[in-house]
């Protein structure tokens, strides 16, 4: 690839979102060469960090029908999603469908999950409302505090660990040119359109730009104040303990205060902070206190498992929480970033609206509600 080619799309960050973006980009056969731009490593930044959730309802509190919307749309492409990263990166990606239990232990704790949960049921929404012994016999492991508990049999999750490469692998196998330690600093506009990005000091040609950078989208120069994406960072903390032989949980556990995910890898997440702290990427002993505690609440049997690591993603949220995704009034600037704590559940339906949007002209319709100019008059 020569590099200087008008026509190149180019994919600023490699994370669960640009990878896909490029990886579906590829798949259409476009004609056009593609080159994702990674600061760092591809698949090692705040997504690895990410436990994985596919959880469209768990997630859906009183949020904007417009989320969950897509994100039920997405976890319907979930299946075919990751079939697909297998084919091409020659490795399969589990996808776990043993569903979610959100538990209950205090009396407020219950009151506010009855609100949540006839609103889901009002939503048409797959829920189902257990006691604490019902719940118990699906997860022994809880509890016996536990007094009420919703179980989604719908949710699933993916390890990260697993996917990133994967992708990595798949865009490679598609002929997409990965470029690591590529710092885009400035996106270079003539007029009303893209003409490329400096990169390292240096310039590369683009007559797309997909710029899926992260809680740093709103850092790369270049951009006027009406267009740079209001994305910022929101610190979560995320430890990771080693499963041992008489570890027993096997599905995802939420509660009101923090969530449990056992992995197929021999580990089991345990999260997460929701911090303002802007970019500082420190761990704190308060924080992982904090979510030990309330993990522990739930599921005691965690006490005597290993500490593996403990880790830190900044997360890239928006005003609204929910994700800038479809064009600019830069013509040939493309926005996939602001996707907060949903990076790997909106992954499949965000690469596909991308493509499609670039390919076709059409973003369609389900993407309309994330206009990235969405909050131009509030400024």
């Amino acid at each position: 690839m020569s590099g200087s080619s008008k026509q190149n799309i180019v994919v600023v960050g490699g994370g669960v979102i640009g990878l896909s973006v490029a990886w579906r980009l590829a798949r259409e056969n476009t004609g056009r060469d593609i080159v994702l731009l990674e600061a760092a490593r591809a698949g090692e930044g705040t997504s690895r960090v990410a436990a994985g959730m596919i959880a469209p309802i768990a997630e859906a509190g009183f949020e904007d029908p417009n989320f969950i919307r897509f994100a039920r749309l997405s976890r319907e492409r979930y299946r075919s999603f990751v079939a697909e990263i297998s084919d091409d990166a020659g490795t399969p990606v589990r996808l776990d469908e043993e569903g979610s239990i959100i538990v209950a232990i205090h009396r407020d704790d219950v009151e506010a999950m009855r609100r949540v949960y006839e609103y889901r049921r009002s939503a048409d929404l797959p829920v189902e409302w257990l006691s604490g012994s019902q719940a118990r016999e699906i997860e022994p492991t809880l509890t016996p505090r536990v007094s009420a508990a919703m179980f989604i049999a719908y949710d699933g999750q993916v390890n990260p660990r697993v996917l990133l490469p994967a992708l990595v692998r798949a865009c490679k196998t598609r002929g997409v040119e990965i470029r690591e330690n590529a710092s885009v600093s400035r996106v270079l506009i003539e007029g009303d359109t893209v003409v490329g990005v400096e990169v390292n000091g240096e310039t590369l040609d683009a007559g797309t730009i997909v710029l899926c950078a992260g809680a740093w989208s709103g850092k790369i120069l270049g951009l006027s104040a009406d267009v740079v994406p209001p994305v910022r960072p929101v610190r979560g903390q995320i430890l990771r303990l080693r499963r041992t032989a008489d570890f027993a949980t096997t599905h995802v556990v939420r509660g009101p205060r923090a969530y449990l995910l056992p992995k197929d890898d021999g580990t089991v997440v345990v999260g997460a902070t929701q911090e303002e702290a802007g970019f500082d990427a420190t761990p704190t002993a308060g924080g992982i206190k904090t979510i030990l505690e309330n993990a522990w609440e739930m599921v005691p049997s965690i006490y005597d498992l290993p500490i593996e690591r403990i880790e830190v993603g900044l997360r890239p949220a928006t005003r609204d929480h929910l994700p800038l995704i479809g064009p600019t009034r830069i013509r040939g600037l493309v926005m996939a970033t602001g996707h907060f704590r949903h990076g790997i559940l909106f992954a499949p339906t965000t690469a596909d609206a991308i493509a499609s949007g670039i390919t076709t002209g059409n973003f369609g319709e389900q993407v309309a509600a994330f206009a990235p100019d969405r909050f131009v008059n509030a400024r």
